[in-house]
């Protein structure tokens, strides 16, 4: 069963990622592989929930960082169960709506693959063993969500809405990761299974307040808590599947599931009571207030929503045992009643081509079964009695009444659940009379009718488990809720019954109450007040605006001042950046190295450092003429290739040598679009300045290698010999080191490389230049035949595959193979032309890039499949016929991945560098840049 965990969130994510990547996928084949993984998740779950309803915590674990004995842990207890049910149940009913929901211009595949990212990161959340990883999580959904949200990206309110909810949430991630950074500095441990059962150690702690506030901050905000409510209407751009998943069972259940899933941590002080049950009391109310005034009918649903957040978490801010009961009661009962009313208003857009309150009415006539469904989930939210609504509401209503502390405070929250039953009371009437009652339906260019029979399955579905619980709880939820809430209680877990019949008593009497009190509230708004003419204007939202319009603003100012195209006032505040920050722990505290004696230099050495130095000081002196700057400081980078030659580093010398002819080919690609000749300084104190400059920076980087170089021999270097070849498998130190011992840096390297190279396709790949002006070729006869460069190409492969498998124990390695294999397509650009390499060649760069970072991810996460880190080394010896053994190490499949991104990324750079639109602001008779006309490309002044 332990080996069930890992399967079970990787479902979803694999099929993600297997209808991402597939190019030629129906509709009905999406619709069946998205819904495959929440199924055979149900089936894995199922297998599971015997030893989770007997107790029982599954746990699988894989060392992640073991150095500090941190592990990624899954863990799957009564809470997770219960929202792992809710998260694939729901799930796969969204998958089979969405199918009949999406229009043929909508993008299946797209909306699918998001959608299972979307549930594979609510349930690595939910499963999470270790708060860290839980923020992995925590920050995909926010992530995946963005791309829910946005889904109609035609539509500017469908990307104003994924953009606030991305920056109100993720700006609460960024709080909620500080205080659990705290939380484990506090315990010790970010191990969920410590933290929870710390709780005495972190509430006496004097961070406990901070902790406390922060990890509420990133709750709030997911949770859409006053005063973060507002981002979640605005969400409802989205298409109606998501809305519906969003608002029942992921997203905004998350931060509930955190507040319950911290609960014993966290809970049990007067800081977390007031703030808690303060915040939650304010949200109900605030929520079901403007339920009642919005006009569309995923926007009084958005509302309602974020009114029973405040409900569930008021009822965890009781703290109380059965406070905490009723609020995962909650949980179970608004998922059920808010997801089957979102899909019914999405079936009412579908068929009626509008959400608009006011031009609806008389559904029941034209859509009965519709109407029906939706009328019951209606009631169910509104609380009325054989529904589940009923049950939690008078839960709230006991617990309320029950508050300890000052009677002020008991009869504050009293009030305010007796208020939030009125107005839950009256916008569930609304949505009920105004939709499917009354004179109507107007202005619609169809005529609405009943659809299709399986978009009404998951209505029905829901609908009936609304009636089966509200009938029979103690049949039916009993054992759910009593596994999600012995998770969170423990030994507390009180004696409780579900039973519809309690007898006469107050919690009774505040429903009865409520009930009257709603009906007449709306009834007396419809009279006093013209509900369709309430204007929406959120506060939030303003605010908001307002707030990111300064943050722009701002960031626009200081962009201007720092970064306004000045390549020399850029590159000037990055030296003096780098000087500060080398300078300053010398200033802390002054201390002049323990320089060592050097070892004499022999007469090729002063040969090799003259050269450099002349070509150093050619480059300064020539530096107004580009071409023969550039040709002698080419000089200076062969210099250095030939002095790490000269201290017996070949592997240096031959990345050096390779950069120096990819760069320069680089450059002279640049060249193309610079004037032949740089302006002329005029300004004497700038000449100056810089020379002191670079004087300062020189010289302080001459000290650094020096210091480095002459340095005692017991260093680092010493137990990396040591170690490469028992521990790495490997005799080549530096190609070990790169692939092995620091394999996690070179793959972030790998990653940035890969983004730089994509950034320029971007920036310049609508700047290429037409098919018949895209390099054809040299104008006149070249000395060298291009049939030259045709035969380099394999000649060159085959250098570059015998570096490449040479370089774990020989100078060599995927680095300097990639490179190699760009050079004599380098040389073909040249030579045959752009269009004509990539007539023949068809090399897709891009996949290429793609394809090197998902070999290196693999390559790196298949050794923590045998127990051990990421990126960790394994070795075969290999026996074949006639050749004998083949000593095969692991990290070769990291270093293909480091060989395809490499080559990628260099000829994406330089294929793009080869086809961009010459500037039409050059003036074509001097070749020199007039600053008066405007750019071709941003129509901005240059």
């Amino acid at each position: 069963m332990i080996s069930a965990l890992p399967l079970l969130l990787a479902l979803p994510l694999s099929m993600a990622a297997l209808i991402a990547l597939h190019g030629r996928l129906s509709r009905t084949a999406g619709a069946w592989l998205a819904g495959s993984a929440p199924l055979l998740g149900l089936l894995l779950l199922g297998a599971m929930t015997p030893a989770v309803l007997d107790g029982t915590v599954l746990r699988a674990s894989w060392a992640w960082l073991p150095q500090i004995g941190l592990d990624a842990t899954l863990r799957l207890d009564g809470l997770a169960w219960m929202f792992t049910g809710l998260v694939l149940g729901i799930g796969a009913l969204v998958v089979l709506y969405a199918h009949y929901y999406l229009s043929p211009q909508d993008s299946t595949r797209r909306f699918y693959s998001c959608l299972l990212l979307f549930m594979g990161a609510m349930l690595g959340m939910v499963l999470a063993g270790n708060l860290l990883l839980l923020m992995v999580f925590w920050e995909l959904t926010s992530i995946s969500s963005f791309l829910l949200i946005g889904f109609w990206s035609h539509r500017k309110d469908a990307r104003e809405g994924a953009r606030m909810a991305l920056i109100v949430t993720g700006g609460g991630g960024l709080a909620l990761l500080a205080g659990v950074l705290l939380i484990g500095r506090i315990v010790g441990s970010f191990d969920l299974d410590v933290v929870l059962a710390s709780g005495d150690l972190i509430r006496a702690s004097a961070l406990y307040p901070w902790a406390l506030v922060l990890v509420l901050a990133g709750i709030f905000t997911k949770s859409a808590q006053f005063p973060f409510h507002f981002w979640l209407p605005h969400a409802m751009a989205a298409p109606t599947p998501v809305s519906a998943y969003l608002h029942s069972a992921t997203m905004v259940k998350a931060g509930v599931f955190l507040l319950a899933r911290l609960h014993p941590a966290l809970a049990g002080s007067e800081l977390f009571f007031y703030l808690v049950s303060g915040v939650g009391a304010v949200t109900l109310l605030v929520g079901a207030w403007n339920a009642i005034f919005q006009h569309d009918l995923k926007g009084l649903l958005a509302y309602s929503t974020i009114s029973h957040l405040g409900l569930i978490t008021l009822l965890f801010g009781l703290s109380t045992p059965m406070a905490v009961v009723a609020g995962v009661f909650h949980i179970l009962n608004h998922a059920t009643f808010k997801a089957s009313l979102f899909m019914a208003a999405g079936i009412i857009d579908h068929e009626t081509g509008t959400r608009d309150m006011r031009r609806l009415g008389g559904l029941r006539r034209l859509m009965p079964v519709t109407s029906a469904l939706a009328i019951i989930a209606s009631l169910a939210m509104a609380g009325i009695p054989l529904l589940n609504g009923f049950l939690s509401k008078e839960m709230l209503f006991a617990e309320a009444l029950a508050t300890g502390g000052p009677e002020w405070m008991r009869m504050a929250i009293s009030s305010a659940a007796l208020l939030a039953g009125v107005l839950g009371v009256a916008y569930s009437l609304r949505f009920v009379h105004d939709t499917f009652f009354g004179k109507g339906p107007h202005d619609l260019e169809t005529v609405p009718h009943e659809p299709p029979r399986w978009m009404k399955v998951p209505v029905e579905v829901l609908v009936v488990i609304c009636l089966a619980v509200g009938i029979a709880p103690a049949l039916t939820i009993a054992p759910v809720l009593q596994a999600g809430a012995q998770a969170i209680l423990g030994t507390a877990m009180p004696a409780y019954s579900l039973s519809i019949w309690h007898g006469f008593n107050l919690p009774l009497a505040m429903s009865a109450l409520g009930v009257a009190g709603g009906v007449a509230l709306y009834a007396g708004l419809r009279r006093l007040t013209d509900l369709y003419a309430a204007a929406n204007r959120p506060l939030g939202k303003q605010l908001f605006h307002r707030a990111t319009d300064a943050l722009f603003g701002l960031a626009q100012r200081v962009t201007q001042a720092l970064a306004n195209g000045n390549l020399q006032r850029m590159l000037l505040a990055l030296v003096l950046v780098a000087m500060i920050v080398a300078a300053a722990p010398y200033a802390a505290s002054p201390a002049w190295p323990a320089w060592s004696a050097p070892q004499p230099m022999p007469l090729l050495g002063w040969a090799l450092w003259l050269v450099m130095l002349a070509c150093a000081l050619g480059g300064l002196f020539l530096h107004r003429q580009r071409l023969l700057a550039l040709i002698v400081m080419g000089g200076a980078g062969l210099m250095v290739a030939l002095t790490f030659v000269f201290l017996s580093a070949p592997d240096l010398a031959l990345t050096q040598l390779m950069v120096e002819t990819v760069t320069l080919a680089l450059m002279l690609l640049g060249m193309n679009y610079l004037p032949a000749r740089s302006p002329p300084e005029h300004s004497r104190w700038r000449k100056r300045r810089d020379a002191l400059i670079a004087v300062i920076a020189g010289g302080g980087l001459a000290a650094l290698a020096y210091a480095m170089m002459t340095l005692p021999p017991n260093t680092m270097s010493g137990e990396m010999l040591r170690r490469s070849l028992p521990e790495a498998y490997g005799q080549n130190v530096v190609n070990v080191i790169l692939v092995d011992f620091r394999g996690f840096d070179t793959f972030g390297e790998i990653t940035v490389f890969g983004i730089a190279a994509l950034v320029v396709h971007a920036l310049l790949r609508r700047s290429r230049m037409a098919p018949e002006q895209i390099m054809p070729g040299p104008p006149m006869k070249l000395p060298v035949p291009a049939d030259l460069a045709q035969i380099m190409f394999p000649l060159t492969l085959t250098v570059s595959i015998f570096l490449f498998l040479r370089g774990h124990n020989a100078p060599g390695g995927g680095f300097i193979a990639g490179l190699v294999l760009a050079v004599p397509l380098l040389i073909q650009y040249v030579i045959q032309g752009t269009a004509s390499v990539e007539s023949r060649f068809g090399f897709d760069y891009i996949r290429c890039i793609g394809a090197g970072l998902l070999v290196a991810l693999l390559s790196g996460t298949a050794s923590m499949l045998f127990g051990v880190p990421f990126l960790t080394s394994g070795h075969l010896d290999l026996q074949l016929p006639l050749v004998g053994t083949v000593p095969l190490a692991s990290a070769i499949g990291f270093d293909t991945g480091v060989y395809l991104v490499v080559f990628g990324g260099v000829m994406l750079i330089l294929s793009m560098m080869g086809t961009v639109k010459p500037s039409r602001t050059r003036n074509a008779r001097h070749g020199e840049i007039d600053v008066r006309r405007r750019s071709a490309r941003t129509g901005e002044m240059l």
